[in-house]
């Protein structure tokens, strides 16, 4: 579960993290009276889980509760990659001396936690490792042990920090990672965290990814939240599908999670060659899954106005592709003219593929594209997508 700003601020201040004075607000007028009451020049930003909320307008500072009215009202329905701006976060603006970047993730290839740290903070991470990757630290974390005083100061060391930042910072640094170990996160990132002129050292913005695996140990139902991705997951939940929406435009449906995760893959790598097309979603139809499964998954990738293409990439096992293509067919009649814009490519191998492929082309419904292998049904998806 990926949190919005201002909840991962909320959460940082209950372990002891400093941010600046805010509030949430759904109107203009809700910003206006927020502003008012802080007193001070204020920061009005979009409430969106994605990056580039600057360089899209979504971030804009307000010297009075006026200005954060009019502020607000240009953000709040504002469309930033894809995400709706319902929200906004109006806080103390907070002039920084020095910007910042510390954060811990999980190292799945590693299996364990990884620490890092940068003294060039408040600019896209990934340029500054990818150009000069000596400014960002990095120091694996075994979690049975956690990070101490000890080890944020050495991480901080290897990142170029004066001492006296390291003083001042190594104790936000132990709170963060209480952060990942009493919340289950995977994924706990403070950029910019800023070095004030008067020596305090403030969260400016927050991510946190929380380890849904670890739900049943909390109380999460103050995150939930009724933004579109957030949504289609409620309802792909309702219907005991397995779908994760992800920051793309094919839409993915197969069976087996393995086999999933491998489509995703095909996808991104041959949307390389269109430029950046990405996979949209995960969804597992999993093993034996019936017309009315394939057909309310279908409903699901369908409903996400980001889609441009779906891919159905099924190898029949349990599940028999006659089925698949029954379910698919059955998917378009339901959807009527909403299934006609968006191209589906569909690859079926296994069980009753052939009788699958024959429903599809007796149907001749002028969405479907059927392709034999894998690695071609992904090419056609991505090209579809970007054309």
């Amino acid at each position: 579960m990926d949190l919005f700003e201002h909840q991962a601020k909320e959460l940082f201040a209950r372990h002891g993290i400093p941010v600046p004075a805010g509030g949430l607000a759904a109107t203009p007028q809700d910003a206006r009276r927020i502003a008012a009451g802080l007193g001070v020049p204020v920061v009005v930003k979009a409430q969106v889980k994605t990056g580039g909320r600057g360089k899209a307008g979504g971030v804009r500072p307000a010297p009075g509760p006026a200005t954060a009215e009019d502020a607000a009202r240009g953000i709040l329905g504002m469309d930033i990659k894809g995400h709706i701006a319902e929200t906004v976060l109006v806080e103390a603006a907070t002039v920084a001396v020095e910007e910042y970047y510390v954060a811990y993730l999980v190292d799945r290839a590693e299996r364990r936690f990884l620490a890092m740290a940068s003294t060039e903070g408040g600019m896209d991470i990934e340029e500054v490792a990818a150009v000069r990757p000596q400014a960002l630290a990095r120091m694996p974390v075994d979690p049975r042990v956690g990070v101490g005083e000890e080890a944020a100061r050495e991480l901080l060391a290897r990142a170029g920090f004066a001492a006296d930042v390291r003083d001042a910072i190594a104790g936000v640094l132990v709170d963060l990672w209480r952060v990942v170990a009493a919340e289950d996160a995977v994924l706990v990132e403070v950029n910019p965290l800023a070095w004030t002129a008067g020596g305090d050292i403030v969260a400016l913005d927050g991510k946190i990814t929380l380890d849904g695996n670890a739900a049943f140990r909390h109380d999460r139902s103050a995150f939930a939240g009724t933004s579109r991705e957030e949504s289609l997951e409620a309802r792909a939940r309702a219907r005991r599908l397995n779908y994760v929406k992800l920051d793309g435009q094919v839409g993915v449906v197969g069976n087996g999670a393995g086999l999933v995760m491998s489509t995703l893959d095909v996808v991104a790598l041959a949307g390389e060659r269109f430029g950046g097309i990405r996979p949209a979603n995960f969804l597992d139809i999993g093993g034996g899954a019936s017309a009315r499964v394939m057909a309310d998954s279908l409903e699901i990738v369908l409903s996400d106005p980001d889609v441009r293409s779906v891919l159905v990439n099924v190898f029949g096992g349990i599940t028999a592709c006659d089925a698949v293509a029954d379910g698919i067919v059955s998917a378009l009649g339901l959807l009527g003219e909403r299934g006609l814009g968006r191209p589906i490519v569909v690859r079926l191998d296994g069980n009753n593929a052939l009788a699958g492929r024959r429903i599809l082309e007796r149907a001749g419904h002028p969405a479907i594209r059927q392709i034999t292998t894998m690695d071609g049904a992904a090419e056609e998806a991505a090209r579809l997508a970007a054309a």
